[in-house]
């Protein structure tokens, strides 16, 4: 299978560059992938789409600001994870500005480049508290298509999910994004924490998607969870990152590529956002239901003027 074969024509327009003011207010492409019925819903009507027995299962990650800058040299940095010890592997530009040995200096805090990443990132070594620091000085890492000069601190909290509890990662859930705590508060439902890294930003650089390697992510299923989904009649995954966690054979980290064909043994239905063309997510979402199915609901997405990516709307896939 090809990268090109999950490619779709996207006017720049769609890509949604700011939240609702409304969570709930998105609209909803619902697809059977019985019968491939598409309907157009609003979000706040899910519940029209639920039964009893059904578990919502969500990711309550929490997005860190991961963002930063450093003043000499001028390096632009994505902290991507915490390798303890002070350690972070991260995202750099220009690289060329952050060789091995580099000493970066930023407002309050101190870095120096030990080392090189199998991601094209690097390891840097901090002089205190990266997370207190962060607090005070990180931005959103809000990805880059949504355009900014330089994030504004206060987009974090929308650029959350209202139920995000568990510090960690650099990408939103953005499935959950449109949850208030009312309507959630409807609903069965339970946790997973999957810490979305650098995968989300990653682009798929080969034509044979077998040869494409996934980014290692930390995820956890509670006891109280897997109880729930052993329960339930129906798991609802909502989005991407929740099926990777569930469908994982692997425990505390995962590197899953879910494309077609895959066989899913724990989720039933997914809410999910809108992906880019020739993403490993589109890639997910096609083997949910299949390729065909899901370029013929992009389409209709696109011809009905739905808002795509991270503060966009959302598709329902039963």
């Amino acid at each position: 299978m090809k990268t090109s074969d999950f490619d779709y024509e996207l006017p720049a327009e769609l890509i949604a560059q700011q939240p609702l003011a409304d969570r709930a207010a998105a609209r909803m492409l619902v697809v059977q992938r019985a019968t491939g019925e598409i309907v157009h819903e609003q979000f706040r009507n899910i519940g029209r789409y639920l039964r009893p027995g059904d578990l919502l299962v969500l990711n309550d990650t929490k997005v860190i600001p991961a963002r930063v800058w450093s003043e000499k040299p001028v390096v632009e940095l994505l902290l991507v994870e915490d390798l303890g010890d002070r350690r972070w592997s991260a995202l750099v530009k220009p690289g060329r500005r952050a060789r091995v040995g580099t000493t970066l200096q930023f407002a309050g805090m101190t870095a120096v480049v030990e080392g090189e990443t199998n991601f094209g990132g690097r390891v840097l070594r901090f002089t205190g508290d990266v997370e207190a620091w962060l607090e005070r000085h990180g931005v959103p890492p809000l990805p880059p298509y949504i355009r900014r000069d330089r994030p504004d601190r206060q987009e974090l909290p929308r650029y959350q999910t209202v139920f995000a509890r568990q510090a960690g990662a650099v990408a939103a859930p953005t499935a959950g994004l449109h949850f208030t705590p009312e309507l959630l508060a409807q609903f069965p439902h339970a946790f997973i924490t999957l810490h979305v890294g650098i995968g989300t930003f990653r682009p798929v650089k080969v034509e044979d998607v077998e040869q494409h390697q996934m980014h290692s992510e930390r995820f956890e299923i509670p006891a109280a969870t897997k109880a729930a989904i052993a329960r339930a009649q129906r798991v609802v995954a909502v989005g991407t990152t929740v099926v990777r966690a569930l469908e994982s054979t692997t425990t505390g980290r995962t590197e899953i590529f879910i494309r077609p064909p895959f066989e899913f043994i724990v989720v039933d239905a997914l809410l999910t956002n809108f992906h880019l063309p020739k993403s490993t997510l589109l890639m997910l979402v096609s083997a949910f239901a299949s390729r065909e199915l899901i370029l013929r609901a992009y389409a209709e997405a696109v011809r009905e003027r739905y808002r795509f990516f991270s503060y966009g709307d959302c598709m329902l896939i039963l």
